[in-house]
């Protein structure tokens, strides 16, 4: 994504996009980083051509995963996705070192079984991790490969589970505890410090001249919590994509045995402030719905998909979408139809009454986590805002509107990227102001608002 910012307002062009394609191999799912940065090249080399000179580079991604790296910063193999199974019990045999309870004082992290805390535990023993030299988190590996240079952002660092959430700064006694390397971890930056410029052999690659990379809310949810175009601080947000991210923005974080017991994390964003939110499986078991059709050649275009389901009655089958089962890739249909059996509701068959359950079941979890949130953050919320690819289905924002009784504000679909330019243009001094004066740039345009029926 391009973006020209002026002092009033910003306008987004997208100059290239290309696949994320995961990739197994002798039973190990990886993600195939080196592709990705194929794709970051040609990105900026396209960018160059459109927009030279660019006055920076922000880099913003997924969160949880990492990357090693030897003496010399080689990559030590492709880095392990989340989804797969090596983590498996491991949060168990945690807890018996360190208590939930004393792991969420510390790092106000929701217990995810794929947390990079068991990531690392579960590899702890492996020659990777013996053997390396320095670990970055995704988006820290991008900047690294950009600069040469490698610093950790704290908004994806935080989610770790091995962070102080309130010092903002590495947990050394959890570390020393799980008997983890700490001379692994990088020194960490708030958002909008300048990492380095460019590396000559990028910029000559790309056709680009020296070029700042900045850090930004390098977790996309940081960066897409930013790009809510909210007029004041009485909203929650649904970050929806992949995963939705739900939950109400915060001055401090919330580590109460209420917000514990809820499953609720406490992730940094920009400026000091914190996202109390929890991970709801999201738009996965549609896209994993999509994807086990189209193996088996079943037609299910998704435009018609969710045209026939809004005409299907409203919750016939309602499911709970985060249950472990949902988590790996493979045959969605076929288990949220055992879900359904297990609970004794009506079997969808079609794919428009999977897809309507799905959308169903996605709408009440959010219902339920806003809910949550305002309770356990006392954060009173008057309307809801919805961003990411998800804010593109209007019926899931209907949908919502609907099961929360608040109005749902859908859109911008690209808030990652607002938020992301918009720290950059502070850093570089186009911008100035709070996290208010920021959003009041997001434009309204690429919004829709939805009133409960």
């Amino acid at each position: 994504m391009v973006a020209d910012v002026g002092r009033d307002d910003v306008h987004l062009r997208e100059v290239h996009r290309f696949a994320n394609r995961p990739v197994r191999l002798n039973g190990t799912l990886h993600w195939d980083v080196l592709a990705l940065w194929a794709g970051v090249v040609d990105g900026l080399r396209i960018a160059g051509r459109e927009a030279n000179p660019l006055a920076g580079i922000g880099v913003d991604s997924w969160a949880i995963d990492y990357a090693l790296l030897d003496a010399d910063g080689a990559l030590l193999g492709n880095p392990v996705h989340y989804r797969d199974a090596r983590t498996d019990g491991v949060a168990d045999a945690v807890a018996q070192v360190i208590t939930p309870e004393e792991l969420y004082a510390v790092t106000g992290v929701q217990r995810l079984p794929f947390n990079t805390v068991y990531q690392l535990v579960a590899a702890r023993d492996s020659w990777a991790l013996r053997n390396a030299a320095a670990l970055l988190m995704i988006p820290d590996l991008f900047a690294y490969w950009l600069t040469g240079q490698r610093t950790g952002e704290v908004t994806n660092a935080s989610t770790t589970g091995l962070f102080d959430v309130r010092s903002r700064t590495w947990s050394a006694e959890l570390v020393k505890r799980l008997d983890l390397r700490a001379d692994l971890l990088p020194e960490v930056a708030e958002p909008g410090v300048r990492i380095g410029m460019l590396l000559p052999s990028v910029a000559a690659e790309c056709g680009l001249a020296d070029v700042p990379v900045w850090t930004v809310g390098s977790h996309d949810t940081a960066s897409a919590v930013l790009g809510v175009p909210a007029a004041d601080d009485r909203f929650a947000y649904i970050s929806c994509g992949t995963w939705s991210l739900v939950g109400v923005e915060r001055p401090a974080p919330v580590t109460s045995e209420a917000a514990r017991l809820a499953n609720f994390s406490n992730e940094l964003g920009v400026d000091g402030t914190v996202r109390f939110l929890r991970n709801v499986m999201g738009l996965w078991l549609l896209q994993e719905s999509l994807r086990t059709w189209e193996r088996s050649g079943v037609s299910a275009e998704l435009p018609a998909l969710l045209a026939q389901a809004a005409a299907l009655p409203a919750g016939r089958s309602v499911i709970d979408p985060d249950r472990p089962e949902f988590l790996p890739p493979g045959d969605m249909p076929a288990r949220l139809q055992a879900e359904c059996r297990r609970t004794d509701q009506p079997v969808p068959t079609t794919p428009a009454e999977i897809t309507r359950c799905i959308l169903d079941s996605l709408a009440a979890a959010y219902r339920r986590t806003v809910r949550e949130a305002a309770e356990l953050a006392g954060a009173p919320v008057e309307v809801v805002h919805l961003v990411g690819g998800g804010a593109q289905n209007s019926l899931l924002c209907q949908l919502t509107a609907d099961a929360c009784g608040l109005p749902v504000i859908a859109g911008p679909v690209e808030a990652a990227a607002y938020g992301n330019v918009l720290v950059q243009a502070r850093a570089a001094g186009v911008l100035s102001g709070g996290l208010s004066d920021l959003r009041a740039r997001v434009p309204h345009t690429d919004s829709v608002t939805y009133r409960p029926r």
